[in-house]
């Protein structure tokens, strides 16, 4: 059985509800490598590097 309201939710009661979900700011941080800004955990799109390793090959 699915839930039945008994009575209809405002638009303001809705609205209140969905106030707080929004996107956060995106997280940066340094690329130890060649100091660009990148998002952590993921390869540096300046360098090709992630964790100290060469991963894609960069023409530099």
């Amino acid at each position: 059985m699915s839930i039945c309201p008994k009575n209809r939710t405002s638009k303001a009661r809705r609205d209140k509800r969905r106030a707080n979900w929004k996107m956060g700011a995106v997280n940066l941080v340094k690329c130890p490598r060649c100091g660009a800004l990148m998002m952590p955990h993921r390869v540096c799109k300046a360098c090709g590097t992630y964790n100290k390793r060469e991963i894609i090959k960069m023409d530099d």
